[in-house]
């Protein structure tokens, strides 16, 4: 199987080379909520646009746990590759699969018992809460497609190729399209219908590609007898992966509370914010096709002994990545209300997500900027420090700002969302800091030893 070394020649070409797929993988991702919210929107009235906004809210963060965990399985593999150390991989990925399948029982049972008292705490409208706590209870009950064909694009971007994960979730995206039509807009199943297509889709994705992947291959040994609970390795990978699972989940539990602050103003804010996030979504999926490419890059450099080349690809990265943020903030600030109409023909609703997204058009800017330096710094394994500065800037500033914000009256959702790019550029100036700190202290220094070995 193919698979790219990132340690030798030139940056921008194999990083773009490896970034496309991503992007494309993160924007088919994204159609699963974006295509549920779209055919409902058009198919079904604003309690099942309120139900997918939100429920889809919660599912988003369930699965942002997921795939941060399995972020430390691709950095460790990024750096068996990186030092020359493939014979380990197989073994890396046997205690992932061990880890995940625990991981997946726990949390389907946990969340089936809970969607009721989830709904509850969103502050659901009271005309959206059935449908709501439907929405949690059947897409949850798929957690165990979710977590595998987020693993196994953690597996295949930690050994450079980023184009099987792109099979994988176009399989799933197509699936969840025809699923959509078919439940929602011909059997009008709402909210409901969107949830069972997204779970359906997820399974049949993950039993296609265990099919390519037989056929394909892997790049080193792997056998049934390596999926087992190792706990040095299943160590590791949590070790590296549960402080960016902290760190987003409890940025995505700052973003429920500020939709719960939003629900509490009304059924169109709720549903007008929910489309707004939606589109978000796909603002934002460059930048984070680039954290998700410079985990993988640095994590190779960093096991190779080349961090210099790995701060040339941050610089790389954001370059690229604001040029990009610059054309989307202008999109979203001047023609919100055209992208908007795309998930809703409510002009109310559409109204009040053009207005929740002048304020993101800003934060187009900030995070070109932060993804590149949270990618970089995973791959550096400084996972601590992610945490620590989006919990400072979910906690210290967005939930605050978007809490007070909500005060004034009248609401103006501009004026809640201004909360995020806030705190955005409080944490973009911690990580500036801790560059220049990391600096000082020498690591980027060429032939330095930079980690310890993972044999």
């Amino acid at each position: 199987m193919e698979s790219m070394n990132f340690t030798e020649g030139k940056i921008l070409g194999p990083l773009m080379k490896f970034a496309i797929p991503v992007l494309a993988a993160l924007l088919l991702q994204s159609l699963y909520g974006a295509v549920d919210l779209l055919v409902v929107g058009q198919f079904s009235d604003a309690a099942n646009v309120s139900a997918v906004a939100t429920g889809s809210q919660i599912i988003q963060t369930l699965t942002f746990v997921i795939t941060d965990i399995a972020v430390g399985m691709t950095v460790l593999l990024g750096q068996l590759i990186g030092e020359g150390k493939r014979e380990r991989a197989g073994k890396v990925i046997g205690a992932g699969i061990a880890l995940f399948i625990f991981i997946g029982i726990a949390v389907t049972v946990l969340m089936e018992f809970a969607a009721d008292g989830i709904t509850g705490v969103m502050q659901a409208p009271e005309e959206a809460f059935s449908q709501t706590s439907a929405y949690i209870r059947i897409c949850s009950g798929g957690t165990i497609f979710i977590i595998a064909y987020n693993v196994l694009g953690s597996i295949f971007r930690g050994i450079g190729n980023s184009k099987v994960p792109l099979i994988t979730v176009l399989i799933a995206a197509i699936f969840n399209i025809f699923g959509d039509l078919l439940l929602v807009a011909i059997f009008h199943m709402g909210a409901a219908g969107a949830a069972y297509a997204t779970v359906i889709s997820q399974a049949l994705s993950v039993l296609l590609s265990f099919r390519i992947i037989r056929k394909m291959g892997l790049p080193f040994a792997f056998c049934a007898a390596d999926i087992r609970p190792d706990g040095g390795l299943i160590k590791k990978i949590l070790s590296i992966g549960t402080p960016i699972a902290v760190q987003d989940l409890l940025v995505s539990i700052s973003f429920l509370i500020i939709m719960a602050i939003v629900n509490a103003i009304g059924v169109v804010a709720s549903a007008g914010v929910g489309v707004a996030e939606r589109l978000c979504g796909f603002i934002m999926l460059v930048p984070s096709s680039f954290m998700q490419s410079m985990s993988a890059f640095v994590a190779q450099n960093y096991g190779a002994g080349k961090p210099k080349r790995a701060l040339q690809a941050l610089r790389t990265g954001i370059v690229i990545s604001l040029c990009f943020g610059i054309v989307l903030g202008w999109l979203s600030f001047f023609h919100g209300d055209r992208l908007s109409s795309v998930f809703s023909n409510d002009a109310e609703v559409i109204a009040a997500s053009a207005d929740y997204l002048k304020a993101y058009a800003i934060d187009c800017l900030f995070t070109a900027f932060l993804f590149c330096f949270n990618g970089f710094y995973n791959g550096l394994q400084r996972t601590k420090f992610v945490m620590i500065q989006g919990i400072v800037g979910a906690f210290g500033v967005r939930v605050p700002v978007s809490y007070l914000m909500s005060l004034r009256v009248p609401p103006s959702l501009f004026r809640i969302g201004l909360a995020t790019p806030c705190s955005t550029f409080l944490q973009i100036t911690l990580c500036f800091i801790y560059l220049a700190y990391l600096r000082k202290k020498h690591i980027f220094d060429e032939n330095e030893k930079t980690q310890p070995s993972l044999a």
